[in-house]
């Protein structure tokens, strides 16, 4: 009754959530501990944050709020005579970590979860079991409303899920309504089939003409069937084919249609079925789908293997540095570049170093706090507090088993992605393109502080000259990372590669495949690729000052600075002639030790004369094809792409413009904004930035003067949704500030500068075949060995695959 008492005073600051409210009762918002931790969680009930023991009582110090909810879940391993076989898991996209996608946990043990609640009052942790029928009606209302509520991670996985698109949806086929179906009297049993032109009894077909029952494709690693459904399939031209085995009571199955050439749906299977006598009730799921299979093969061959070192006994590794990420669907990209952005010094002096004084000047929402949530990650990884081994006398110590649980990222996940079209969902992505997102976005939090990706920041300078006068014009740029081409024509094996590519053609012509285990990869060197980099390229349409018209010029680019830390973007992403996004597998030799000396800019020279400042008036706006633009801008391109497309094939029509589109895909500055070549102002060693006019009209409308609508387009790369963002939430500094703004949107800026000879001491690489579908994988040189993350498996890598790598981290000796 006593500790009951304690509660009057602090009744009035207990609350009861509202369905808008978010409930943070998964895990506290400033560290990894879940109501799992040995301690529990507290969930206050004034504000509804979860805290772990180590924050609850900094949170009462700051805020008075007394009483929490405590919340502590035992985990129990089921016994195997209870958990039952249970229908079969049928895999259908090749996703992992999501509805229908493959599950990383599939085949581990099996728990049930056991809570117990308790009221605790601060500053002693006086505790009150819950339910207890003398507590106040507030307090039991405010417990009851979050027990019964999804909790905000929850809400984020909802969110997450409603905005991603199935890559792996299959078309319905085109012979669902009018499928020739013959009345031959043909009835196929529910089991025990076998091909009826040979002995195989698995990966069998049977065809919804007329009912054959013949085996399938031979697998890339021998196994499979001998052909003859696809045979049949030539000699009758029968289209649709079932897989027996892969029938499930919801009249799912996979469908594979001949002419069509891929997997399809058939919204009348279960019609087409009972033709033959199926009768989906009594149908289980026996056999792998096409997708399973093609999940296998690919974890036991190709590039899947080297990459994920599959074919070693990986020793796991615990402690400091050495914590792994749970996959949250499909978010290996993310957690392969938050593994690889902790190993920078830059990055723990400012995250995890500071992490005490972040914590205590957190907003009241530290979920959305950019800073908290990177202190947070950053704690996380390198404390070792989420990284210990298995106790010796443990069944996982014993069975091999040693993977750690790791640590789910799910508030940095939601709250960097938070209104991105491409991160706020379970998707697979690019790593590069989240690299950049998250260099803005660390950008855009960085205010008055030191930005700790000014290591990777360097200048790049692009020399001009006018083909006619000589005349030589100089300008910088800022870039983050340094992309690569891959002259697939410098391979050194080519003759090779040649015999290897007719095989496979052959080989496809049969209906056959190679066995994966014998490619034979383009073997290019790392210099070919730094030669094309920094080969002279003729730039068309130059507007010359000298001349005053538009000729064409000669530019090379160099490194105007070296930054700490490089990273090298190979450009292995790219568009086949049909339009299908596509990876180059090739094999690139990664030096350990890298000097880049031939590739430092050396500014104007003695003896050049530079090209005349464009003084006064702008030259005259080219005048641009509005319906080749349109018509590229409704093809789904960024509309400064399409200006330079249209530009740079000088109105030739919509065939040469999207033939430049997909060129020039690939480029950094791809979707930058369109500055006519030669036009541009600024040039010996200043910002090039240049805004786009349009997104300033419309800043200025809000009210914003022109200086602070440029300086917002400046922070966020002329992106319109960010800069009102960014206005709106520095809006007190821009008052301050206002007479500064002008040179400010134009001020230079400072870049690290040092020796040109750098180490790899990280890379992160890709398996599948394009960004939107497979996985990454990262490997990270520490304390002298190297290390491969594989989302939350953390081990020491015997063989690092430094030839497959997409981005590759060197740091300057």
């Amino acid at each position: 009754m006593a500790a009951i008492e304690l509660l009057t005073p602090h009744l009035n600051s207990i609350r009861i959530p509202g369905n808008s409210q978010k409930i943070y009762k998964d895990e506290c918002v400033f560290s990894f501990d879940t109501p799992e931790t040995e301690t529990g969680l507290y969930v206050s009930l004034s504000n509804f944050l979860g805290f772990g023991r180590d924050f609850v009582e900094r949170n009462y110090r700051k805020t008075g709020n007394a009483v929490y909810l405590h919340i502590r879940r035992e985990k129990k391993e089921i016994p195997v005579e209870q958990q039952g076989d249970g229908p079969e898991k049928k895999i259908t996209r090749l996703a992992i970590g999501v509805e229908g996608g493959f599950d990383p946990d599939s085949g581990k043990k099996k728990f049930e979860y056991e809570e117990s609640y308790s009221i605790v009052i601060l500053p002693n942790f006086v505790t009150v079991p819950w339910p207890d029928s003398q507590l106040p009606e507030v307090v039991n209302a405010s417990v009851k409303a979050i027990l019964e509520s999804d909790s905000a991670t929850k809400l984020a996985e909802l969110e997450a899920l409603a905005g991603t698109w199935d890559g792996e949806a299959r078309v319905i086929t085109k012979h669902a309504e009018n499928l020739l179906q013959l009345n031959n009297g043909k009835k196929i049993p529910p089991s025990g089939w076998k091909c009826e032109k040979c002995d195989l009894t698995q990966n069998l077909w049977l065809n919804l003409t007329d009912g054959s029952v013949l085996c399938g494709r031979k697998f890339y690693d021998g196994s499979g069937g001998n052909d003859h459904a696809v045979e049949h399939y030539r000699i009758t031209g029968y289209p649709l084919a079932v897989k027996l085995g892969t029938i499930t009571k919801d009249g799912k199955a996979d469908v594979f249609s001949y002419d069509e050439d891929d997997m399809v749906e058939d919204p009348n299977l279960i019609a087409h079925l009972a033709h033959f006598g199926i009768n989906i009730a009594q149908m289980e799921k026996t056999d792998k789908s096409m997708v399973e299979l093609e999940l296998d093969l690919n974890q036991k061959f190709g590039e899947w293997v080297a990459l994920q070192e599959a074919g070693s006994q990986l020793k796991p590794l615990y402690g400091a540095g050495y914590t792994g990420l749970v996959n949250l669907g499909n978010s290996c990209y993310m957690n392969s570049i938050m593994q690889v952005i902790f190993v920078i010094p830059d990055f723990v002096k400012r995250f995890v170093e500071q992490s005490s004084n972040i914590f205590d000047s957190s907003s009241c929402d530290p979920a959305s706090d950019f800073n908290v949530q990177m202190g947070k990650l950053g704690m996380g990884l390198l404390s070792g507090k989420y990284s210990k081994p298995p106790p010796e006398t443990s069944d996982a110590k014993h069975s091999g088993e040693e993977l750690q649980p790791g640590i789910s990222p799910h508030m940095f996940k939601s709250l960097i992605g938070r209104g991105h079209p491409s991160f706020s969902t379970k998707r697979q992505q690019d790593a590069q393109e989240f690299f950049l997102h998250f260099i803005n976005t660390l950008e855009r939090n960085s205010r008055h502080q030191n930005n700790p990706a000014d290591c990777f920041k360097f200048s790049v300078e692009d020399r001009f000259q006018c083909s006619k006068s000589k005349k030589v014009k100089y300008t910088y740029r800022t870039e983050y990372s340094l992309p690569l081409p891959i002259p697939l024509e410098a391979a050194t094996n080519k003759e090779e590669v040649t015999a290897y590519e007719s095989h496979k053609a052959e080989a496809e012509a049969k209906g056959q495949r190679l066995d994966p285990s014998f490619i034979v990869r383009p073997k290019i060197k790392l210099f070919s690729c730094l030669e094309a980099f920094s080969q002279p390229e003729i730039v068309e349409q130059f507007y010359s000052s000298a001349l005053n018209e538009k000729t064409t010029a000669r530019k090379t680019t160099r490194l105007a600075s070296f930054p700490d830390y490089l990273l090298i973007h190979l450009k292995k992403f790219t568009l086949r002639e049909d339009w299908v996004p596509i990876k180059l597998d090739v094999a690139v030799e990664m030096p350990d030790i890298l000097d880049l000396s031939p590739l430092r800019g050396t500014g104007p020279q003695p003896g050049e004369e530079p090209l005349p400042e464009i003084m006064g008036a702008r030259p005259p706006s080219p005048v641009l094809d509005q319906e080749v633009l349109k018509q590229l801008i409704d093809m789904g391109f960024p509309p400064e792409a399409c200006k330079k497309a249209v530009y740079f094939t000088d109105n030739k029509g919509l065939e040469p413009a999207t033939n430049w589109v997909m060129e020039h895909i690939g480029d950094s500055d791809f979707a930058d904004p369109f500055v006519p070549p030669g036009t541009d102002r600024t040039s010996g060693g200043k910002s090039s930035f240049v805004p786009n006019e349009e997104a300033v009209s419309m800043i200025m409308m809000m009210g914003f003067t022109r200086a602070q609508s440029i300086r917002a387009l400046k922070a966020t790369d002329n992106n319109i949704e960010r800069a009102a963002d960014w206005i709106f939430s520095h809006q007190a500094e821009l008052d301050s500030e206002e007479s500064d703004d002008t040179q400010a949107a134009n001020a230079e800026p400072a870049f690290r500068d040092g020796s040109s000879k750098y180490q790899l001491i990280a890379f992160i690489s890709h398996m599948g075949t394009s960004t939107m579908v497979g996985h990454y994988v990262c490997h990270i040189l520490r304390d002298g060995h190297w290390v491969i993350y594989n989302d939350n498996k953390v081990a020491l890598s015997e063989n690092p695959p430094k030839e497959l790598g997409y981005l590759y981290l060197y740091q300057r000796l």
